[in-house]
């Protein structure tokens, strides 16, 4: 009949359906003026036919709306005909619905607004189900709108237009405020005609029309959001604006007709909306919207005052955000927040709500994608309002820490350049362009176009700025930004040459390295990283041919030698982070350089006729008849190492590589027993010297033919050497990279088990038999940790922060590097066989066994984590810790006041099972456990109130075995493990108490160059939970001082010459002050806090030159009063501030001292000898008991004492013996807990 805004009876019939097809039109162009539209007015089947096969063709793959006026025909048929008319209007002529279907193919919807026009929907799910189950095509994307059910008949009431449907389809603001002013309190005040003058433009948002249009947009969306699934929401709201609109007002629809008994029915079909409680919302905001029209009509220019409803909901929005999380119901006002950034006036404010929702986690990311953000936050990039910046940038950091595919859509609309300006703006706080530096990353990702964009906009030369201007003369830039910059660099140029020139012409690699020394970690890998993508090795997949064009370039070959140096300098970095990817970064390196690598390798492990190494076969040569050892050792840092010898091993300087008739000399001047055979000296003295440099003329020299023009080659050798020494890293990780390096260039591993570590002495007099060879070791680790290079890593990076005064907050760093083993279908490809192979141009499959730097992967996952919330310790950490402390100084007060008069009631015995017996032990603070290792580093973990063995494992499985100390990093917290082995290799342990859950945390060599043959390095090494400080020394002419919260090598302590450290003890009281004993008797103080470092020296152990065996601080505040015992027997007390140093000695034992404790704040020392007797001792001197016999009936000797060890607050002593017994004795039978 009528179409609504129109009386039909006012002209004549002709007119009228003219009139009623125009209008349909008019009101369907409001929604998509861009569509074509034509109306046919009582139309035959052949009109119908023509009219829809023209559509199709026009519309093409598009969408084609059907929409069916059926009122003044008979119902549908039950088989889903509807009905048009003959030529001559004399009779009926049905239409199946299947033919309809044929001419307007796919996709398409239908509107049909008659009575049951149910029947039609029912008659096309059987014609989708029988189509797709016969031809088994794929269903077809078709949409239906029914005005009700099949059962049902249009309503004839006077309060509704005859086709309501439409008119509700069409016209929904209209319906909706007829509907509600006869249901409100207005309707009896309110004249109905001002409906249809409501001034104002749907589309101008300042408006009457245009704010109820927009209001009701968000009901509607938000009703449909929160009550369809998500993938039915995307498609009918989200895919196309006019299916979009016409379900908006599908709901208005429902609601009306289902005040007048009938049900509006849709395929696909949606649950029921007319309750939702958001029309309530809807009513609300149009009763005051309602209240306003009269006097706007009457007088145009009163001001329109706007509704409170998006005020509101944002506050709701925000109230949900103080209450909400992931496991409640999300905020149903998200669809409204994404309405409100459409107008100025809320922009900001919803723009930080949406900021706080995101940053609740990635589920809260994918909720507002689901939603539908992303086109409204593109949009925003193109706006220059200064203050929605920063929220921008954050809001974009969020989504693309969840989901990198967008880098597309922001390349495709330039957005690149907004987040550039932003890091360019010295504004902005550092912490959100490091964010942005985070966006820029993730856009040129693996992603070539948008490599070539920020290329064209000047990225290299904005970040190399930035770095530039934070030398470290200023103050500290924040290492979150200087990390960003470094990876976004290092992504910018991955396998792109184009970039990777301009880079070299910036000269990145000089701003670049300074930053190896940051003292963040994660900042020093980060610039290992962009110094290894740096490295040009054919990888870039746009250039035809090699490229050789530029490979001749002499600058080149002068860039990449720098940056070799560089990644060389940190090599034995303290960080597993950063030597992973110096590993990494030597793969790409030794890829592109394989032939010259190889021929120095090769040289390297040639047989050496009278050289002992031979009889270690740790490394092999592919292909070569039998294995040939590895130089033992390596020096890295010229820097450290001490005086006689460091003409010898300084490295990376300048000076002529050794080579005669284009081989390599691989020898060393230290030709006493070629301990350090193939060093990286390049110095005359070696070709003269007789350890037999390789003159055979098999040697395959330097490769004149290969397309890369060679470096230096002592390089080349230095390069070799720092590969080996990461294959034997003391973390499995860097290892099993090293491992994989090492095979890039052509040596496999031989050794059943790993090598030893990395700064491990060559025990030469051993022989070899441990290392039985088994064949070709092939790694497999690699894959298991990270599962192939295209699967995302989930890491976690604890943000960075200040550390907090004697407490490790970083160290939870490294262990966040777990990696979940990823199942892989593939066979891992062992140690990149075919790599040595081909000699072809390199494709993606030889790119593929290359190992993958991780620091990216790992970094982005700060991102997805809530950066605006603090997530530092939780309040029970805190209150532990608070408990501790206070549990540590009630018993610090008693163990001072105690006057302690014997101490040898054994209150626990605990036989560990070590065949070597015990080697080293630790109380705990807080519990009654007891730690306790022996030789072969197997640590075992009891209690021993209970008497359980709570867990026992290995430190770790190189041959090399021996084990210093144990101590506690963050006692007053979630204790960690440190266990230091006599090679100087320290490990870090995480929840080692509880059985088989024990995490490495980290692990690195503490002693760096050791004495050209010493056999081996016996380190001692001690920790300060003040300072942070590691110490450690052994028989190396210097002491090394480690700040583990940096996991940096921090100071460099040189010894006079020919002495070497035998104890070491910290200070527990004054920061940065320790005390070493020395083998020959001297005991040195020293303040790493004063510019001398050493603050006074002694020789107390005089009558027989004997070696310090055990060092302590006395307990109390005096800083300079020490206790030191020598094998001789004797336990001198000090004064290191006097000129007459020693004021009591005690002649505890005659000969065989073995171990000293000496009480943190008791005044009590103890010490235990070799021949099977531990003695006590007060400050005094005054002997307070001596220990012989195991309290058993039979009265057993104790064993030879091993070790001995204090609780730290109470008087309890353990003491480790020969015979694998841990005995623990207290004053009492039972000790206070």
């Amino acid at each position: 009949m009528a179409a609504p805004g129109s009386n039909p009876f006012s002209m004549a019939p002709h007119k009228a359906l003219e009139s009623i097809g125009r209008t349909l039109n008019q009101q369907y162009e409001r929604w998509q003026p861009k569509a074509r539209y034509k109306y046919s007015l009582d139309p035959t089947v052949d009109e119908v036919k023509k009219l829809c096969t023209t559509c199709r063709k026009y519309a093409k793959s598009e969408r084609v709306l059907f929409h069916y006026n059926g009122h003044g025909v008979p119902k549908p048929t039950p088989n889903g005909e509807i009905w048009l008319f003959n030529k001559s209007y004399t009779q009926y002529i049905p239409l199946p619905i299947s033919d309809l279907d044929s001419w307007l193919k796919t996709p398409s919807i239908y509107v049909f607004d008659c009575s049951a026009a149910g029947l039609i929907i029912s008659a096309f799910i059987q014609l989708q189900d029988y189509s797709s189950s016969s031809s088994g095509a794929p269903t077809r994307d078709c949409i239906l709108l029914a005005a009700c059910e099949a059962h049902e008949t249009l309503p004839q009431s006077a309060e509704f237009p005859a086709d309501v449907f439409t008119s509700c389809l069409t016209t929904p603001i209209k319906m909706a405020l007829r509907w509600f002013c006869t249901r409100s309190l207005l309707h009896e005040s309110f004249d109905y005609s001002l409906i249809d003058r409501i001034p104002g433009r749907q589309t101008d948002r300042k408006t009457l029309l245009g704010e109820l249009n927009w209001i009701f947009t968000a009901v509607t969306d938000t009703i449909a959001w929160n009550v369809l699934p998500h993938d039915l929401f995307q498609r009918l709201f989200r895919q196309d604006l006019l299916v979009a609109s016409l379900f908006r007002n599908f709901l208005l629809a429902e609601r009306i007709m289902r005040s007048a008994n009938c049900s509006p029915i849709s395929y696909p079909m949606l649950p029921p909306t007319h309750q939702h409680h958001m029309w309530d919302a809807w009513d609300m905001a149009a009763e005051i919207c309602l209240s306003q029209l009269p006097s706007l009509v009457e007088d145009p220019n009163v001001e329109f005052q706007p509704s409170p409803f998006f005020t509101e909901q944002l506050t709701a929005f925000e109230v949900w955000l103080d209450h909400g999380s992931e496991h409640k119901k999300p905020p149903e006002q998200l669809p409204i927040v994404l309405q409100v950034l459409l107008s100025q006036c809320h922009r900001f404010r919803a723009l930080v709500l949406l900021g706080r929702f995101l940053d609740m986690g990635p589920w809260a990311v994918e909720l507002a994608l689901s939603v539908g953000i992303f086109p409204y936050v593109l949009k925003l990039l193109q706006t220059t309002t200064p203050e929605l910046r920063q929220i921008l940038v954050f809001i974009w950091t969020k989504i693309l820490a969840l989901d990198k595919s967008c880098q597309v859509d922001l390349v495709k609309d330039g957005g690149h350049a907004y987040f550039i300006r932003f890091l360019d703006s010295v504004e902005a706080y550092p912490e959100q362009r490091a964010m942005a530096a985070f966006v820029l990353a993730v856009i040129v990702d693996g992603h070539r176009r948008g490599q070539e964009t920020c290329i064209e906009a000047g990225l290299i030369h904005v970040c190399l700025k930035h770095l530039q201007c934070s030398s470290p003369n200023e103050a500290q830039t924040e290492p979150l930004f200087l990390q960003w910059i470094c990876l976004c660099l290092g992504k910018l140029w991955e396998d792109f040459s184009e970039a990777q020139l301009l880079g070299l012409q910036a000269d990145a690699s000089a701003t670049l390295a300074p930053l190896l020394s940051e003292p963040q970690p994660e900042v020093r890998a980060a610039a290992v990283f962009a110094l290894g993508t740096a490295l040009d090795i054919g990888f870039d997949t746009s250039r035809d041919g090699h490229g050789d064009e530029d490979c001749d370039d002499d600058d080149k070959v002068k860039a990449e030698a720098s940056i070799i140096k560089n990644l060389l300098n940190v090599v034995s970095d303290g960080s597993p982070l950063v030597r992973a990817e110096v590993a990494v970064a030597l793969s790409r390196f030794a890829f592109g350089h394989n032939k010259h690598l190889k021929s120095v390798a090769a040289a390297y492990w040639k047989p050496q006729s009278g050289s002992v190494l031979t009889s270690l076969p740790s490394f092999a040569v592919k292909g070569s008849s039998s294995g040939y050892t590895t130089p033992t050792h390596y020096m890295p840092h010229g820097s450290i190492v001490p005086s006689p010898i460091a003409p010898l091993l300084r490295v990376g300087n300048d000076s002529q590589p050794a080579i005669r008739d284009g081989r390599v000399s691989t020898s060393s001047p230290l030709a006493t027993s070629g301990i350090m055979h193939g060093s990286p000296l390049s110095d005359d003295s070696s070709l003269h010297s007789d350890s037999g440099a390789p003159n055979d003329s098999g040697s395959n020299g330097v490769l004149h033919h290969s397309r890369r023009k060679p470096l230096d080659n002592a390089l080349y050798s230095q390069c070799v050497l720092a590969m080996c020494n990461l294959a034997k890293d003391p973390s499995p990780r860097v290892a099993s990279l090293g491992r994989r390096v090492l095979s890039v260039i052509g040596i496999e591993q031989v050794v059943a088990k790993s090598v030893k570590p990395a700064g491990a002495s060559a025990r030469l007099g051993e022989s070899a038999a441990s290392s039985s060879l088994a064949g070709l070791a092939r790694s497999s680790s690699w894959f298991e940790l990270n599962g192939g290079a295209h699967l995302p890593l989930t890491f976690r990076t604890p943000p960075v922060s200040p550390p907090r005064p004697s407490y490790l907050t970083k160290m939870r760093r490294v262990c966040s590097l777990e990696f979940r083993p990823h199942l892989i279908n593939s066979p891992d490809s062992g140690l990149a066989d075919p790599l040595l192979a081909s000699a072809g141009p390199s494709g993606a499959s030889e790119r593929s066994l290359l190992p993958q730097s991780m620091i990216y992967n790992w970094s982005c996952g700060h991102f997805s984590k809530p950066l605006l919330t603090a997530t530092d310790d939780s309040e029970d950490l805190i209150a532990r810790r608070e408990e501790s402390e206070k549990l540590a100084l009630d018993h610090i007060v008693k163990c001072k006041h105690s006057s302690v008069s014997k101490l040898h009631n054994q209150i626990a015995s605990w036989d560990t099972k070590f065949e070597t017996g015990t080697k080293t032990a630790l109380l705990q603070p807080f519990s009654p456990v007891v730690i306790a290792s022996d030789e072969n580093e197997r640590i075992r973990v009891w209690n021993y109130e209970e008497a359980t063995l709570l867990n026992s494992f290995s430190n770790h499985d190189y041959p090399d075995k021996g084990v210093s100390k144990l101590c506690l990093v963050n006692e007053f917290d979630e204790n960690m493990l440190l266990v230091a082995s006599n090679d100087g290799n320290i490990r870090i342990w995480k929840d080692y108490s509880s059985k088989g859950q024990q995490k490495l945390v980290t692990a690195f060599a503490s002693i760096q160059g050791h004495k050209p043959g010493a056999h081996g390095v016996n380190a001692v090494v001690d920790w300060q939970q003040q300072s942070g400080y590691l110490f450690s020394s052994g028989d190396i002419s210097s002491i090394m001082a480690w700040d583990l919260d940096k996991e940096q090598l921090v100071n460099t302590i040189s010894l006079p010459q020919e002495s070497s450290i035998s104890a070491l003890a910290v200070s527990q009281v004054h920061g940065g002050q320790f005390a070493a004993g020395f083998v020959d008797g001297y005991v040195r103080l020293y303040d790493i806090r004063t510019p001398e470092m050493l603050v006074t020296e002694t020789r107390p152990h005089t009558q027989r030159v004997e070696r310090v065996v055990g060092i302590g601080f006395q307990p109390g505040l005096e800083p300079a009063k020490i206790v030191s015992a020598s094998q001789a027997g004797n336990i001198q007390f000090l004064d290191m501030r006097s000129a007459k140093n020693t004021y009591l000695t005690i002649d505890a034992h005659r000969g065989s001292l073995t171990a000293l404790a000496v009480h943190r704040h008791a005044p009590l020392i103890a010490s235990g000898s070799a021949k099977q007797l531990i003695k006590v001792f007060n400050l005094e001197g005054d002997p307070l008991g001596t220990i012989r016999y195991y309290p058993t009936f039979m009265a057993q000797k104790i064993g030879s004492v091993s070790c001995l060890t204090f609780h730290p607050y109470q008087v309890l002593l353990a003491a480790g013996a020969a015979d694998s017994c841990v005995s623990i004795y207290a004053e009492e039978i039972s000790p206070p807990r």
